[in-house]
């Protein structure tokens, strides 16, 4: 009798534990944890197979960019639709642009001092007719960049076209045109908007399922980066990376933490609540991977569904803080690697032309490259030639580009949501304290598995 009672009991623990698992292993951002590590030691154990694993990573990309338009024009047309004037709208881009340029100015300031105070490339005394240009990636279909161009591109050829297109901000044209014109119908429009929300749903529900692919597409990343751009081959430039990564994480830890504490959040609680988003645009080096998550995880944070509608979309095309320490960081690294250091007017010209630059290859995958390329053309001194030195660590310096974008995204619609008392701040909280929570038990799971 004794012996069959202590037998369920003393199989219960073991039940529970095995529950607990079960739901961490069902868990998004761990099964991206474990494509991760899982890349990471094929490229190390394995590099021939790991080289070759890239289109993994390709055609999640690829799966994301198919849905991100349809996401943009349902979430931007419907918020602008609901909102109770045109006004609003008005009010939330202008202050979203405001905040963008401010923040883009200043993460290039910031990625300039750490260049001229720690010096990566002084020293390197590289001869530029000695590197090789062709190594350099050239896209000839390329459109010129600056700010007829940018203005070019807002406008698709047709209003389809900009549906069914890659151009993010002409696909933001349209669907603010198309929210505007459903604002003012009233009543003759309600149909259309009803409609319009049950192809949300369905655009989400895709989302949702692509989204599971993310941990095949983090382990053909990885294994491919590490196969082909292995410690060896980065050492000389190690600096570089050390002081970039290093930068980010002050522009994280510093910037952007002064932002949340400003809306009264705590930036590691971010975070922690975004996890999952910034888990699987660092495996695969695209913002775009994570929008329509980031979209619905920011309403579900007390974020207005308009100030979302807008922020967030814009934020993408114009805000991407973590490309902008980037810029002018490579450009003074490039300067200093083939001994033609930049004067402070100089620098500061750099700068004013990738405000400019930058904004013409909104959306463009590699754009922050190419924002490089055509401001040393526009600024001269420094030769084309000298990218060569940056093609091979560019995929690593990625990494924590989009990992700021992602982040100060995030945060511009917070700051936007709480200037237009758009934001609930008690729902945060809440949000917030509950993915605390839910981390702490799932890494007690952990433990007691490992310990058992």
């Amino acid at each position: 009798m004794t012996a069959s009672t202590s037998g369920p009991q003393a199989q219960q623990p073991t039940a529970v534990r095995r529950s607990r698992f079960g739901n961490l292993i069902r868990q998004l951002w761990f099964q991206v944890v474990i494509g991760a590590v899982a890349g990471i030691a094929l490229g190390l154990l394995w590099p021939e197979a790991g080289s070759k694993l890239t289109p993994l990573s390709d055609w999640f990309i690829a799966l994301v960019k198919m849905i991100v338009i349809p996401v943009i024009f349902c979430v931007v047309s419907l918020g602008i639709a609901s909102m109770d004037s045109l006004r609003k709208a008005g009010r939330i881009g202008a202050k979203a642009l405001g905040y963008f340029i401010v923040l883009s100015f200043l993460s290039m300031i910031i990625g300039m001092v750490a260049a001229n105070i720690f010096q990566p490339g002084n020293g390197m005394n590289i001869d530029p007719s000695t590197l090789d240009a062709s190594s350099v990636p050239v896209d000839e279909h390329a459109k010129p960049t600056g700010a007829l161009a940018f203005v070019s591109s807002l406008i698709p050829e047709s209003f389809f076209g900009a549906l069914t297109g890659h151009t993010i901000l002409s696909a933001l044209l349209v669907s603010i045109l198309f929210g505007s014109a459903l604002n003012v119908a009233g009543e003759s429009g309600a149909l259309v908007r009803d409609g319009l929300h049950s192809l949300q749903t369905v655009i989400f529900r895709i989302v949702n399922w692509i989204m599971w692919v993310a941990p095949i597409a983090t382990f053909g990343a990885l294994a491919a980066v590490v196969a082909n751009y292995g410690t060896e081959s980065l050492a000389s430039l190690g600096y570089l990376i050390l002081i970039f990564t290093g930068t980010c994480v002050v522009y994280v830890v510093v910037v952007l933490g002064l932002i949340a504490k400003a809306c009264k959040m705590n930036i590691f609680a971010v975070m922690r609540y975004l996890k999952e988003e910034l888990l699987i645009a660092l495996s695969t080096c695209s913002s775009e991977a994570i929008l329509p998550r980031l979209i619905k995880k920011l309403e579900n944070l007390g974020v207005g569904k308009s100030t979302v509608g807008i922020v967030v979309p814009a934020g993408f095309s114009f805000n991407l803080d973590g490309s902008a320490v980037y810029l002018s960081m490579a450009a003074l690294f490039l300067a200093q690697a083939v001994g033609q250091p930049l004067s402070f007017g100089e620098q500061m010209a750099v700068v004013g032309v990738m405000m400019l630059t930058s904004k013409g290859t909104a959306g463009i995958a590699g754009g922050a490259f190419i924002v490089l390329a055509s401001t040393l053309s526009a600024v001269g001194g420094i030769p084309l030639a000298a990218l060569a030195l940056i093609v091979g660590i560019d995929r690593i310096l990625n990494e924590g580009r989009v990992f700021i974008n992602v982040l100060g995204n995030a945060m511009a619609a917070v700051v936007i949501g709480k200037w237009e008392k758009d934001f609930d701040a008690e729902q945060a909280r809440k949000v917030l304290k509950k993915s605390a929570r839910d981390t702490i038990a799932a890494s007690t799971t952990k433990t007691s598995v490992n310990t058992h």
